[in-house]
C-alpha cells in the first residue's frame, strides 16, 4: 500500500492552499528565535537519534558533533583533526593505533570519559547482531582493542586501512555513554556541545548548550531546533516568514528564488552523495545483469539533472563521488539508449511489459524525479509503478529489501565496502568484488591502491549494480549575519559549535 508522508496539522495546512499562512506558527516562532538560537529546516526525520546503530544519514545531520562525538574530527576540506582523541600513532606494520584521550571530557550526565567507554562502543558495533553500517568497513577490521590506562586506547588491526581516521570521524564511530547506550536512540547522552532536550516527533527535535562541555565559551548559540519539513513548498513558506535561519537539503531542488531575499545567502558547495536507482539483486530477471544494463541505458541522466535538480549536480556511472581521490568519471559506459535497452531486454529473453515497483522515500529529488525514471522506462517496455512512502517505511521496507527499484542518494563518504556485503539491501553478491576490495585494502604501495581503485570502480559499473545517476551539489540557504556554516559536505553534519550570529 502506497503512502505520502504524514504531515503535522499546521504543514498540512501550507498544502491544502495558499493564503493560509497568517494561520501558521511561524511568525510567532520567528519572534521567539533569540540571537543565540537558530531554527534548521531538514527534509527527513530520522528515525532514532543513534548513528551508531541506525542507517539514515539525517541522524548524524542531528546529533553528530552537537551531542556526540568521535576520536577524530572530519573538517570541512576533508582533513581529520583531533576530537575525543588528543593524538594517535601507528606503528610501522600500520596494524596497531594508539589514541591518547583528551582528558578532562565529560559525558552529559557528569560521568568522565574513559579508555572504557570507547572499548565498549566499539565492542557493542562489533557484536554479533550489530546494525552499525560502519561495521564491515571499520569495526569487523579491529581484531583487539587494548586499554592500557584510563586514557589509552589501542586498536590491533587485521589489515592496514589508509581510511581509519577517516572512519573513525564519521558518525557510526561516535562514542556513547556505556551507561545509556541502550536508550540512545530516544535520548542520547554525549560528550558533545550540546545535550538533547525534546523531540517532538513528526515536528522538530531541540537541543540546549551542555554545561558540561569541556569549553563553554566555544559554542556560542545557546538553543538550536530543527524542523522536519519535507514539503518544498512548506520549506519555502517557512523561510518566506522569516522562521528558519538554515535550510539544508542534499541533491536540492530549484533555489535560485533565494537568492533574490536580501535575508538569506545561498551557499553551493560539494557532497559525496552518490544518486542512484537501487536495484534489488534477489529478484528475478533483475538478478540478470542485461536486465540491469536495459535500466542504466534507459535513464536520461543529463535530462533528471536538468529538470530535477536545476543542473547542480554531475552525472555519475560508478558508486563513487568526483570528490573521491582516484575517482574515475564512468558516465559515459551507459549511454543513454532506448535502443540498447530494449536490445538487452531482448537478448535477457524479458516478456515486456516487465511491470516493477518504484519506491519513492519522502525527498523533493525522489518524489520529483520517480515520475521521469518511470516515463524513461516505460519507452523501453518497463513499467513501473510508483510507490511513495514515509522514511521510516522506506527505512522499514527497501532498507530490508523489500523492493524492486528505489530513487535513493548514499550520503556517507568512501562507502564502497556496502558492495562487499550480500545481505546489504540490494544483495549485491560478488565474490570479484569482494577479492578486488580485499586486494586494495592489503596494497601497501600507493600505485597499486590507485589502479585498484580504479578496477573497483570500473567493476561496479560493468556489472550494472545498480544505475546511478548523479553527484549532487548541495544548497544551503543560510540566514545573513550567520557565520560558520558549512558550504561543502564531506559528511552530513551541521556543526552548531562552529555557527555564531554577527
Amino acid at each position: 500500500m502506497s503512502h505520502f508522508f504524514r504531515a503535522p496539522g499546521w504543514l498540512a495546512a501550507w498544502m491544502v492552499g495558499l493564503g493560509l499562512c497568517l494561520a501558521l506558527p511561524w511568525g510567532a516562532l520567528a519572534q521567539q528565535r533569540a540571537g543565540s538560537s537558530v531554527s534548521i529546516s531538514l527534509s527527513l526525520e530520522p528515525d532514532g537519534l543513534d548513528p551508531t546503530m541506525g542507517a539514515a544519514a539525517s541522524i548524524g545531520e542531528v546529533v553528530h558533533y552537537n551531542v556526540l562525538e568521535g576520536l577524530t574530527r572530519i573538517e570541512e576540506n576533508g582533513q581529520v583533526k583531533p576530537l575525543l582523541a588528543q593524538s594517535w600513532s601507528q606503528d610501522a606494520s600500520g596494524l596497531v593505533h594508539v589514541f591518547k584521550l583528551r582528558r578532562g571530557v565529560r559525558f552529559h550526565d557528569g560521568a568522565v570519559l574513559d579508555a572504557q567507554a570507547v572499548r565498549f562502543t566499539f565492542e557493542r558495533a562489533k557484536a554479533p547482531g550489530s546494525t552499525n553500517k560502519a561495521r564491515k568497513a571499520l569495526f569487523d577490521n579491529i581484531a583487539r582493542i587494548e586499554t592500557p590506562d584510563a586514557h589509552t586506547v589501542v586498536l590491533a588491526l587485521e589489515r592496514p586501512d589508509v581510511h581509519l581516521l577517516f572512519r573513525l570521524g564519521e558518525g557510526p564511530a561516535v562514542i556513547l555513554h556505556p551507561a545509556s547506550a541502550a536508550q540512545a536512540s530516544s535520548h542520547p547522552v554525549g560528550t558533545g556541545p550540546y545535550r538533547f532536550v525534546q523531540w517532538s516527533r513528526g515536528t522538530s527535535i531541540t537541543l540546549v548548550r551542555a554545561d558540561t562541555y569541556r569549553d563553554p565559551t566555544q559554542a556560542s548559540i545557546e538553543r538550536v531546533v530543527f524542523h522536519f519539513i519535507p514539503d518544498p513548498k512548506a520549506q519555502e513558506a517557512a523561510f518566506r516568514s522569516g522562521a528558519m535561519d538554515l535550510f539544508f537539503n542534499l541533491a536540492t531542488q530549484d533555489v535560485g528564488h533565494f537568492q533574490g531575499d536580501s535575508r538569506y545567502q545561498v551557499l553551493v558547495g560539494s557532497s559525496t552523495g552518490k544518486g542512484m536507482v537501487a536495484i534489488n539483486h534477489r529478484r528475478t530477471p533483475l538478478n540478470d545483469v542485461r536486465v540491469r544494463r536495459a535500466i542504466s541505458h534507459a535513464i536520461d541522466r543529463e535530462a533528471f539533472i536538468r529538470k530535477v535538480l536545476q543542473g547542480r549536480a554531475r552525472a555519475i556511472g560508478s558508486h563513487f563521488a568526483p570528490t573521491d581521490p582516484g575517482y574515475v568519471h564512468l558516465a559515459g559506459v551507459y549511454p543513454y539508449s532506448p535502443e540498447r535497452a530494449r536490445g538487452l531486454l531482448k537478448e535477457a529473453g524479458v516478456a515486456l511489459p516487465l511491470r516493477l515497483t518504484l519506491t519513492l522515500p519522502p525527498t523533493p529529488y525522489a518524489r520529483e524525479g520517480g515520475p521521469l525514471i518511470a516515463a524513461d522506462l516505460a519507452k523501453v517496455g518497463i513499467e513501473a509503478r510508483t510507490e511513495m512512502v514515509e522514511w521510516s517505511q522506506w527505512l522499514g521496507g527497501v532498507f530490508k529489501g523489500q523492493f524492486d527499484l528505489t530513487l535513493i542518494t548514499h550520503v556517507e563518504s568512501l562507502d564502497y565496502l556496502i558492495y562487499t556485503d550480500p545481505d546489504y539491501y540490494f544483495g549485491y553478491d560478488s565474490p570479484a568484488f569482494r577479492h578486488l576490495a580485499g586486494r586494495h585494502a592489503l596494497a601497501g604501495n600507493p600505485r597499486e591502491r590507485s589502479r585498484l581503485f580504479a578496477q573497483m570502480q570500473r567493476h561496479l559499473a560493468d556489472d550494472a549494480v545498480n544505475a546511478w545517476i548523479f553527484a549532487p551539489q548541495v544548497a544551503t540557504v543560510a540566514r545573513k549575519g550567520l557565520r560558520g556554516v558549512w558550504m561543502n559536505y564531506p559528511i552530513v553534519v551541521h556543526d552548531i559549535a562552529a555557527m555564531r550570529w554577527e
